[in-house]
């Protein structure tokens, strides 16, 4: 028995946001064979559990960069955000008028005027990503919509006063560089948290402790598989933690090439493919 860890975006989905026939047959091949595969993703764990029920897969998850742990649809670990930090953080980023989710264990929080904050960043100083589609900026920047997921809140100290909520990531959208810069110097000083990011235009933080290779050990734990015996995939710098746990590290082929640089190995950009490339050729081959 091995233990597969898989990012969704930029990974397991498609540039179509789709998991393709291939990819799924060869998850559905590894697992009947005996092997654990997870998803471990930056995606709220609501999020992941929807497009793994379109596919009709089942399999254990790791969702907000994996500070939520879920093994057959119970939560295995949840990995919280200190209050004094969520306050920091908060108000620094109300500040600069940047425009930003936090991920909890009630769902997803945005501020109202996000559409303004965007319109303010965009106007101040737009990072221009190189290759990328219009649609999937817009997808980044326009105003999520309001559901069972998703909430809006005028404040953040709205959000302390839902019993029980907990806080495990903020996802903060950084349209120009002048602000990128300042947030990072800022968030580096809070010794409490992590910083990552999924992508040239975000920030995700989260408690220090909350990261995928975290996810991972925890996992393989739970099934008694030793870290030798896992395979990560991934393509992006919040991937890093699991990578470098896992036995086997595969980037892929559209991945940033600092993590190209540091795997073990590169399998097939996500339009070819490239997660299933790697389970036939590592897992099933064998």
């Amino acid at each position: 028995m091995k233990l597969i860890a898989i990012d969704l975006d930029g990974t397991l989905l498609s540039p179509e946001m789709e998991i393709t026939k291939e990819n799924v047959e060869a998850l559905r091949k590894a697992q009947s064979q005996g092997n654990i595969v997870m998803i471990c993703s930056g995606r709220a764990p609501e999020d992941i559990q929807q497009i793994l029920k379109k596919y009709e897969i089942s399999c254990p998850l790791a969702g907000s960069n994996g500070t939520v742990v879920q093994v057959n649809e119970s939560v295995l670990e949840s990995i919280s955000m200190d209050r004094k930090d969520i306050i920091k953080i908060a108000e620094k980023l109300d500040e600069d008028r940047v425009p930003y989710r936090i991920y909890t264990n009630h769902g997803i929080y945005v501020p109202a005027d996000w559409s303004e904050r965007v319109a303010f960043a965009v106007k101040k100083d737009q990072i221009k990503v190189e290759g990328l589609p219009d649609e999937v900026y817009r997808r980044i920047t326009e105003q999520p919509q309001k559901s069972s997921l998703i909430n809006y809140f005028n404040h953040y100290s709205e959000l302390f006063n839902e019993k029980d909520l907990t806080v495990q990531k903020f996802f903060v959208l950084t349209l120009n560089s002048s602000i990128k810069t300042v947030l990072t110097t800022y968030l580096a000083e809070i010794s409490s948290i992590a910083v990552t990011s999924s992508g040239p235009l975000n920030i995700e933080v989260m408690d220090q402790n909350g990261n995928k290779g975290n996810a991972l050990k925890r996992v393989a734990e739970y099934y008694g598989i030793p870290l030798h015996d896992t395979m990560a995939i991934g393509d992006n710098f919040n991937d890093i933690p699991m990578l470098e746990l896992a036995g086997l590290s595969i980037a892929m082929g559209n991945g940033d090439p600092l993590v190209k640089e540091m795997c073990d190995t590169v399998t097939y950009s996500n339009d070819k493919n490239g997660v299933a490339h790697a389970i036939d050729r590592y897992i099933l081959s064998e």
